[in-house]
């Protein structure tokens, strides 16, 4: 059953990620389709990160009276709702309502689904992790053929109305699943929000070490094609390919990198993607050939991806079962509000020193970052790892 539930979860998590990528290929459709600007539109692709990030903390509340498998139940159920309103939008203010409301579905989703998946694998949760985060990333790579190839046969609504039907049928699959057999114990209901907030020095860390290289990840990517065009000369076939490979390095980064976070001490595997997530970025600035850029590419988005499953796997591991969902949420929503304001802070940057600049600022940024929390580490230790958990 365990299995039957994790993989059904895994096509879940896919549609909720699509969901909130798929707004992406689409914006020189929705521009012309609603006759609007491309700060305007913009605005559509934001409000979905916006609406990820704003019911976590309070879900992590709600997950202290609702057991997890009930709020991942309702968020496929939320999901195929939004998308069935947005597939209907006529206006653009109804389509920034619906991509706001996509991304309120994939919060409350994340939010409880992740600390779900830990529990139903206790001394394997990386790898668990690490797969799920996986069937999201493939999301992202695929979705602007998805979307291409939907727009070639049917108009942009349709890519919204396919997905709402396909969440409304996995979720009902899942609930089929859940009925069946019963999950552990551990992966009902947080019991205590305020207990979660205990340990807010291990939450601290872990918002710092996810933070500090996803406010410079979201900048690098959202102007990567730029950049690349701009300031590296490739041609806007070329840099678009190799915006397309930084995610789709994000697969085997979410697949071993949650195998890792496993096996290695947790805190200086940590400090050693920090370290090389830098790294990699002053190389994408020093190196000019197509071949080397291509190394880079492949670095950086390894790098960025791996983050994310060793981070989730540390902290689920340094708390109690009754606490992880609520402190995930809680962290989850405070990094990712940090991490959506790095596009318009390198935005900004780049205007008044360059690009070329603006990526140095960022990587020395995380190398100094990394090299903080080394030396505390090294001096007093830092709190949280495996083992500290009380089950």
């Amino acid at each position: 059953m365990t299995r039957r539930a994790f993989g059904t979860l895994c096509g879940l998590v896919f549609l909720i990620n699509l969901g909130r990528v798929a707004f992406a290929p689409l914006v020189p459709t929705i521009g012309s389709e609603f006759g609007a600007s491309p700060a305007v539109v913009g605005s559509v692709t934001t409000l979905v990160w916006v609406g990820s990030a704003l019911p976590r903390i309070p879900v992590g509340y709600l997950l202290t009276r609702v057991p997890r498998h009930y709020v991942v139940l309702g968020s496929g159920i939320a999901l195929s709702a939004a998308a069935t309103f947005t597939g209907s939008a006529g206006s653009i203010r109804a389509l920034q309502a619906g991509a706001l409301s996509i991304g309120l579905a994939s919060g409350a989703y994340f939010v409880a689904a992740v600390p779900l998946v830990a529990e139903l694998f206790p001394s394997g949760r990386g790898r668990a992790i690490g797969i799920h985060g996986a069937a999201s990333q493939l999301a992202a790579v695929i979705a602007p053929g998805v979307v291409v190839g939907i727009l070639v046969v049917a108009g942009w609504n349709d890519v919204f109305r396919i997905l709402a039907t396909a969440a409304i049928a996995v979720t009902a699959v899942l609930f089929v699943v859940l009925r069946r057999e019963p999950l552990p114990e551990s992966a009902g209901a947080d019991r205590d929000f305020r207990s979660a907030l205990r340990h807010w020095r291990v939450i601290l860390l872990v918002v710092v070490v996810v933070a500090a290289p996803g406010f410079v990840w979201q900048g690098v990517f959202n102007f990567y094609v730029t950049y690349l065009t701009g300031t590296k000369g490739l041609s806007t076939g070329l840099a678009n390919t190799l915006l397309t490979v930084v995610f789709a390095a994000g697969l085997p980064a979410f697949w071993f990198g949650g195998q890792l976070a496993d096996r290695l001490p947790q805190i200086p595997y940590l400090l050693g993607i920090l370290v090389s997530f830098g790294g990699s970025i002053l190389a994408l600035v020093v190196v000019e050939s197509a071949v080397m850029l291509v190394v880079a590419t492949v670095a950086i988005g390894f790098v960025a991806h791996a983050m994310f499953p060793a981070a989730d796997t540390f902290l689920l591991d340094s708390l109690p079962a009754d606490n992880r969902a609520s402190a995930y949420a809680v962290f989850s929503g405070i990094a990712l509000l940090f991490e959506s304001t790095g596009s318009g802070t390198l935005g900004v940057a780049a205007e008044r020193i360059g690009f070329d600049a603006a990526f140095v600022a960022g990587g020395v940024g995380v190398l100094a970052v990394a090299a903080v929390l080394g030396a505390l580490h090294v001096g007093r230790g830092l709190p949280g790892g495996r083992g500290t958990a009380t089950e």
